[in-house]
Order: C-alpha cells, then sequence, then structure tokens
C-alpha cells in the first residue's frame, strides 16, 4: 500500500489561517527544502493567493508563480481554480479561460485543479480541455456536501462524467470539514470499483473528523491526502503532515516522503506562525474545533463571516437566528454546495432575510444571476414560488452561460494599452479591474522613484 501528500502550507493553509497573507519574501527560503521533502505535488498558487497578492501584498501573483517554479525546479505545483469562474466570483468567457490556462501552464503550474460550486460538469469542461492541451494534469474535484440530493450514486456518475472529459486524477474536495470518516470511506470505494483514476482527499480540521476521515481514506485505497506542515495545520486548515506520515507509516503504507525535510520546513516557518499569533494575523480562535459546522454544514470561514456582518449591523444578537435561516436559503436555492462563491451568496442573503425581517424582501444581483441560471444547474429543484417573486417574468439562461459571452481577452489587452506589459497583466485585469489597476499605478510609481534616485559620489 502507498500513500502520497500534498502539501498546502504555500496556498490552503496559508488561506485559511492566515487570509493567504504570507508574503514571498516570508516564503522563498523555504521553497528549496520544500523541493526535496517528497511530496507527491505542492499546493500553492490559485485560490485567494492571486487576489490577495495584488489587493493586499503589492505583489504581482504572476511574479510570485515564476520564483517558485524557479526555485522549486522538482516539485509538481498545483493550483486551485474554480472552472468558469477562474480565480473570480463570476462566469468568465472560454477564451479568457482558455488563455489563463495556457498562462498558469506557461508560468511553470504543472497540476490544476479544477471544481464548479454547483458539481455542473459543464463549467469545468473548457477549463479541463485546455488543461490537457497544454500538457499539464487536470485534477477534477467534486464539492464535498451533503443534503437530499446529494448520494453516493450522484457524485459516482458526476466523477464517471469527468472521467469521460478526459480528468487525470478526481479530488473529494470537502471544503467544510464535514465528511464524516465512514462517508470517504464509502465514498473513496466507490470511486475506485467506478474509475480508473488517482482519487485525492481535501479536507480541513474546521469540525475535528479529518484525521480520521484521511486515515479511513487511506484504508479505503485514495491515492493522496492533503496535509500542512504542522505549523500551519489543524483548525481550519488542514491535518499535520507528520502526524500523517507517522500514522501511517506505521500502518505499514509506503510513502515517499522525507520526514527530516518536512522537519526542516516546520522549523523554518514557526517563528513565522509564532509572529503571526503574536500581531493578530493568526487569530487562535480559527486553531480550535468548531462542531457547529456538523449541525448546519457551514464551512468554518462562513461562520465567521456571518458573524462579521452581524457585527457591522450591531445585531450579533441575531446570530442563531441566522444560522437556522441558513439552511432554509440552501434548500430554497436547491441545496448548492456551500463553497465559493455559492457560501457567501447563501449566507449574506439569510444574514438579509434576518434583518430585514421579510424573506427575500432585499436580494443581491448574485442571487438573481443564479436564480437566472447564470452560475449552473442548481444540484436540485429550487423553490418556483421563489424564483418567481424574485425575477418576475425574466427568462432563464438557457444552457450553459459562457457561451453566451463575447470574447473579452483581446478587447481588454486593447483598451489597457499600455497599462498592461502583458499578457498576464491582462488576466489580472479581468479578473480583478480596480485593484490590478492600482497595483499597475504603485508598479510604476516605484520605478518611477527608483530611477530618480541616485547615489552621490564619494569625494
Amino acid at each position: 500500500m502507498k500513500i502520497n501528500f500534498t502539501e498546502t502550507v504555500l496556498r490552503d493553509a496559508n488561506q485559511s489561517l492566515v487570509a493567504t497573507r504570507m508574503t514571498l519574501e516570508e516564503l522563498e527560503p523555504v521553497f528549496e527544502k520544500i523541493n526535496k521533502a517528497g511530496y507527491y505535488s505542492v499546493e500553492c498558487w490559485g485560490g485567494a493567493t492571486f487576489d490577495s497578492c495584488l489587493r493586499f501584498l503589492d505583489e504581482d501573483p504572476w511574479v510570485r508563480l515564476q520564483t517558485m517554479r524557479e526555485k522549486m525546479p522538482d516539485a509538481k505545483l498545483q493550483m486551485l481554480l474554480r472552472g468558469q469562474n477562474l480565480l473570480g466570483y463570476k462566469h468568465y468567457p472560454d477564451d479568457v479561460v482558455r488563455k489563463f490556462v495556457q498562462k498558469s501552464v506557461e508560468n511553470g503550474i504543472d497540476i490544476i485543479r479544477i471544481f464548479d460550486a454547483l458539481n455542473d460538469t459543464r463549467n469545468i469542461r473548457v477549463a479541463l480541455e485546455e488543461t490537457i492541451k497544454c500538457g499539464a494534469t487536470a485534477s477534477a474535484a467534486i464539492s464535498f456536501t451533503t443534503s437530499p440530493v446529494h448520494s453516493l450514486e450522484n457524485y459516482v456518475k458526476t466523477i464517471k462524467e469527468l472521467e469521460s472529459m478526459g480528468a487525470g486524477s478526481i479530488c473529494i474536495k470537502d471544503m467544510a470539514g464535514i465528511m464524516t470518516p465512514l462517508q470517504v470511506f464509502n465514498l473513496v470505494k466507490a470511486i475506485k470499483e467506478s474509475v480508473n483514476l488517482p482519487v485525492i482527499v481535501h479536507t480541513h480540521c474546521t469540525a475535528g473528523l479529518a484525521y480520521m476521515t484521511c486515515l479511513k481514506a487511506a484504508e479505503a485505497g485514495a491515492d493522496i491526502i492533503d496535509t500542512a506542515v504542522s505549523c500551519f495545520s489543524g483548525g481550519t486548515s488542514q491535518p499535520a503532515t507528520e502526524t500523517m506520515f507517522y500514522a501511517l507509516d506505521e500502518m505499514g503504507f509506503k510513502t515517499d516522503l522525507k520526514i527530516d525535510k518536512v522537519k526542516e520546513i516546520n522549523d523554518y516557518l514557526l517563528p513565522t506562525r509564532n509572529e503571526y499569533l503574536q500581531n493578530g494575523l493568526l487569530d487562535p480562535m480559527v486553531l480550535t474545533t468548531d462542531s457547529d459546522c456538523l449541525n448546519y454544514q457551514l464551512p468554518g470561514g462562513m461562520l465567521s463571516n456571518l458573524i462579521s456582518q452581524l457585527k457591522a449591523h450591531n445585531r450579533l444578537e441575531s446570530f442563531n437566528e441566522v444560522l437556522e435561516e441558513t439552511p432554509k436559503v440552501r434548500k430554497d436555492l436547491g441545496y448548492p454546495p456551500l463553497v465559493t462563491p455559492m457560501s457567501q451568496m447563501v449566507g449574506v442573503q439569510a444574514v438579509q432575510n434576518v434583518l430585514s425581517g421579510e424573506r427575500y424582501k432585499n436580494v443581491g444581483s448574485e442571487i438573481r444571476s443564479y436564480l437566472k441560471g447564470e452560475y449552473g444547474r442548481a444540484p436540485g429543484e429550487i423553490d418556483e414560488e421563489i424564483r418567481e417573486m424574485i425575477l418576475g417574468g425574466e427568462e432563464p439562461v438557457k444552457g450553459r452561460f459562457a457561451e453566451t459571452l463575447p470574447p473579452l481577452f483581446e478587447k481588454t489587452k486593447a483598451e489597457l494599452g499600455g497599462k498592461a506589459r502583458s499578457d498576464e497583466d491582462v488576466l489580472s485585469y479581468i479578473a480583478f479591474p480596480s485593484v490590478a489597476e492600482k497595483f499597475f499605478e504603485n508598479r510604476l510609481k516605484k520605478e518611477e522613484n527608483f530611477a530618480s534616485y541616485t547615489i552621490e559620489p564619494i569625494d
């Protein structure tokens, strides 16, 4: 028996614990150690890293990727892509999706893990096809959740579709950390019996289940598990790499992991973790176990977001009411998995319903777009009374929404002119227009300041 490890400290652990605020300067010295540690892959890009680099860190995300490729030449670099949403919160035209995949691979990505918030395979197809065309591995993910319409049979049906589309591996993406040991055992076993592809298990420690879940996944035949080096593990992050290695090694599983190198990685990052605890960037609350997510099926990040929204309105006393309203909204909308962007949309609507005292009195544009079918097929039946109340006589989208969107890349490139120095800049702008434009302006100012700086001669 063999099990492989994907290290998440450069992306998901960073994102889950410190809101993706680890800088390239802080991380770069550890790249060489990660490169030699024997991981199956290193999840290092995508997700919220792109937005955070531009918005908060004043970094070019493409330069970060290029640096990681240079410093980790032997590692398989992996990213997370939200299908037709790319790294943003809306659907993009196919030309943009294809160009983004092309440039990601050109700049160093080996594996692209592609998922759709609704498990609508139509929203995965273009990114998956382009990944294969560019010579990278397309790892197709299913967003795991539980509901009356999410059954073992339906998951297997979706996975067979993904296999037929050319997926190189299948990832079970448990974004909320709610997958139980029995659920993962049955699901991994069913997948292994249905398709001939490597199976990856990704979960979070939020509810306290992750270590048990990963062990049962390995026993069921999973090929790869996602873990985080111990100082950035636990809580809303992944299980500790070292702990899982020792447990599985004792059980007789073989692995390519070099545990002495993993210790070096942890030793280097530990002072950074401690500094984050001291300055408040790492809140101890996110390192604790939160079993509420098992009762309400909500990701840990979604719970904290609900609290912040209620605090902003001085209505924190309504928290329990919002918790009760959230699954009702999810049911009304056809039981979408609570993963970005659906988790934000459902949560915001639940808060609005409670604050206004009238359900669906205030409805955001994203919910309207969802009800029109712009995000894809709902897993279950949408409440027709709710849809009619919100949309009135508006016609829903027929087919895949992205096919109705005109090409955007070349048009945007022409409009940007000299502001964009590369195709990568154009993609940054398309993903986050105002944020990228501000980044371009700051970049130019720094270069002008550097050019005007002169060293006085020494007499």
